[in-house]
């Protein structure tokens, strides 16, 4: 932890938001008590404070669908903690990847569209390559390959020739042939991210 001191209220709790280290994507809220702190450190998998039960709680114990903490970061008061973490299958108890999943989600927020698309990939996996231009890229690398270098061709010289609107368009196709190429390989494009944030340090 920084030099900051966590603030925990009269009853020793801490809010902490939940949030997906590779995508951003805020998964719950819950509440640390010191000893859940300490435990999610010491276990590298995220515990809360059960308010309800009035119990400690490891995250996903019963369900199996842990969250491994990658870092545990505190606000500028030191009186919120945000948890990120790779989970292990969905964060809330209804079976949806995230608490936030009532309201105004009729439209992804900006940050959300890649990880969905990497999403709908994944389950085209074992789709028939006949139903699915997806599938039909999966089960042929190659094709995807050649896709990506084509596509990337494309977006070059609509960056030259053409409008604003095409470049976005052909970039976007660029992106969506490349998650699928990784896929093939079993990687995503968060192994590319993490090889960019290595670059900065």
């Amino acid at each position: 932890m920084p030099d900051i001191e966590i603030a925990f209220d009269a009853d020793g709790l801490v809010p902490c938001v939940m949030q997906d280290w590779r995508t951003g994507e805020v998964l719950t809220l819950a509440y640390m008590n010191a000893e859940a702190v300490d435990r999610t450190r010491a276990t590298g998998e995220v515990h809360f404070w059960s308010r309800s039960r009035n119990e400690l709680w490891h995250k996903g114990a019963t369900s199996g669908n842990t969250q491994k903490l990658k870092a545990l970061r505190l606000d500028c008061d030191g009186d919120a903690l945000v948890a990120l973490v790779e989970p292990d299958g969905p964060a809330c108890h209804t079976g949806e990847r995230t608490c936030f999943h009532n309201g105004d989600v009729a439209g992804l927020a900006l940050y959300e569209v890649l990880p969905s698309l990497e999403r709908t990939i994944a389950s085209r996996v074992d789709a028939s390559p006949e139903s699915s231009y997806t599938a039909q890229l999966l089960a042929d690398p190659a094709l995807a390959g050649a896709k990506v270098e084509e596509e990337a061709e494309e977006v070059v010289r609509a960056v030259r020739e053409e409008t604003d609107e095409r470049v976005a368009n052909e970039a976007a196709d660029v992106i969506y042939h490349l998650a699928v190429l990784l896929r093939s390989r079993g990687m995503s494009l968060a192994d590319a991210e993490q090889v960019l944030d290595d670059r900065r340090r």
